[in-house]
């Protein structure tokens, strides 16, 4: 359940009236590796499976489809809100560091270098020559924004998608969190065996973080289009990372912030 039915006042120049408003779901989920608890985040339920592998691929602790044996979940009327993911036996994971924020983010106080490299330590820059045409960009946020349900109920949910560079969906996920999201559409490629995404776009339905980039370079995405602006870090490591970097994509116009080798018109 995305979203939720609720009554509400609603006041204008004419006067209140009761009316209901649908509202996104916002719960916790805990996120378990061999039944022990590794993180807790705020999301919208739904595709939970998928939200914890792709958590565990952007944090570089699984890379093929094989070092996970099971993910298990559990309704709200079972232990609620809880996903179980059970690593094959020849995955062997230090969970003294693993930590929702294994990567330096922009907000830890350290500088933009140095939270590049601790980065680039773990996924190396994309050096594949990959790029795609404008046209196809320009058409992207038109069709995500006709696929996002739950976002036209609210207006509350973010939303990220994975594209072909032919500008074919692959997939789209929505949440009330856009690093939630972006792990959700890299758990289903994880789960479906379509990782790497050497070859694809991810569009994001808001602005484009540090954290943002981090994740799709972990999935070795070349292109990463956000409908709002990026961040100066962001466009940094998009800089350093070999990852073409598009912001403001919308009404037919965007900005290159990075690679606009990779562009063609």
């Amino acid at each position: 359940m995305a979203s939720k039915r609720r009554q509400i006042v609603a006041l204008s120049g004419e006067g209140s009236t009761r009316k209901f408003d649908h509202l996104a779901v916002e719960e916790p989920l805990e996120v378990r590796v061999d039944t022990r608890s590794v993180s807790v985040t705020m999301r919208t339920p739904g595709h939970d499976a998928e939200l914890a592998a792709g958590f565990l691929v952007t944090e570089g602790l699984v890379h093929k489809r094989r070092d996970i044996a099971q993910v298990k979940t559990y309704s709200r009327n079972d232990q609620g809100n809880v996903v179980d993911v059970f690593l094959a036996p020849h995955v062997k994971l230090d969970f003294a560091k693993l930590t929702r924020h294994v990567f330096v983010s922009s907000s830890c106080g350290l500088c933009g270098k140095a939270s590049i490299d601790a980065v680039h330590q773990h996924f190396k820059p994309i050096k594949k020559r990959v790029v795609i045409q404008s046209s196809v960009l320009k058409k992207m946020p038109v069709q995500l924004n006709s696929v996002q349900e739950t976002f036209a109920q609210t207006g509350g949910l973010h939303a990220a998608a994975i594209y072909s560079v032919r500008g074919e969906l692959v997939v789209v996920r929505e949440d009330v969190g856009r690093h939630n999201a972006v792990d959700k559409v890299i758990g289903y490629g994880f789960l479906n065996e379509l990782l790497p995404y050497d070859n694809h776009v991810l569009l994001v339905s808001g602005r484009a973080s540090f954290e943002i980039m981090q994740k799709a370079l972990a999935a070795r995405i070349p292109i990463v289009a956000a409908i709002s602006a990026p961040s100066s870090l962001a466009a940094e490591f998009a800089q350093s990372s070999g990852q073409m970097l598009i912001g403001f994509l919308r009404a037919g116009r965007m900005n290159i912030y990075a690679h606009p080798e990779r562009m063609r018109n």
